[in-house]
């Protein structure tokens, strides 16, 4: 084994452990008023806070919480991640080629580079991205992070929009949190430069990171957006989602964000 396999294999068992002996003394309150956000979208859903220094998890529905639901664009921060560890991706930087090919949103048809592609949310810049790292190697990353159930039946570029990988809210957090820790076993640039493209907002008091996600399968629509704030000197990570039939309602996807906002606002840790 190669000294690099043996430094992955001893930073995620110790974050394995961290967690583990973390999760039996962590506090965990329901919080059933955040409900009133999603009946005023007009949505089902749930939502997951974590203060880190409280060593707190905060829910609306719970149950809901652990169950698992296809990723969408919330895998482009760990596509990206293993982009940028592979050499795939020399930097975010990198300009993909737009192949004319016409999509609903103006955004994407364009040449893009990965710190637009990921604001964006641009689905056929990551899916090159997903091709040029290769099942192989992207197997070995989903593997060794543990990143949700690691199914990655459907297609090497498809596998995380129509596939088998799923993921829940719980295992959301728990990635973030080893994100911002540099637990992951990816490069501390390759961890930096992902957390500096999935910032939303930035003020004097706080910073605000995340990303979003939207799938529609089965006549249902189930959308995403992941990510932690950064506020005096505490760290808070939260995961939304919500749920709706189709046709999606109008307001489903600026409705993630505003639901996300609002209980974060009700905390007190945003204007």
């Amino acid at each position: 084994m190669s000294k690099r396999a043996k430094r992955w294999n001893i930073l995620l068992l110790l974050s394995v452990i961290a967690v583990s002996s973390s999760s039996a003394q962590t506090q965990f309150e329901q919080r059933p008023e955040f409900g009133e956000h999603f009946k005023k979208a007009g949505l089902r859903g749930s939502f997951l806070l974590y203060d880190l220094k409280r060593d707190k998890y905060f829910a609306y529905d719970s149950a809901r919480c652990k169950q698992q639901f296809v990723p969408a664009s919330t895998f482009k921060i760990f596509n990206s991640l293993v982009a940028l560890e592979t050499g795939v991706a020399p930097d975010e930087h990198l300009v993909i080629k737009w192949d004319s090919v016409k999509h609903a949103r103006p955004a994407w048809n364009q040449d893009q580079d990965m710190e637009n592609a990921i604001k964006n949310s641009t689905v056929w810049y990551y899916q090159e991205i997903a091709r040029r790292v290769g099942e192989k190697r992207m197997r070995g990353w989903i593997t060794r992070e543990h990143y949700g159930n690691m199914d990655m039946s459907g297609g090497i570029d498809k596998f995380w929009l129509s596939g088998g990988l799923k993921i829940s809210q719980m295992e959301q957090i728990d990635f973030l949190r080893r994100l911002y820790a540099g637990t992951l076993a990816f490069s501390k640039r390759s961890m930096d430069i992902v957390k500096r493209m999935i910032i939303l907002k930035d003020t004097a008091t706080y910073t605000l990171r995340g990303k979003t996600g939207w799938e529609e399968r089965d006549g249902k629509n189930i959308g995403w957006i992941v990510g932690y704030l950064e506020q005096n000197g505490n760290v808070y990570f939260y995961a939304t989602n919500v749920e709706a039939q189709e046709p999606a309602p109008n307001n489903f996807a600026s409705a993630r964000r505003e639901i996300t906002e609002a209980i974060l606002k009700s905390f007190g840790l945003m204007e």
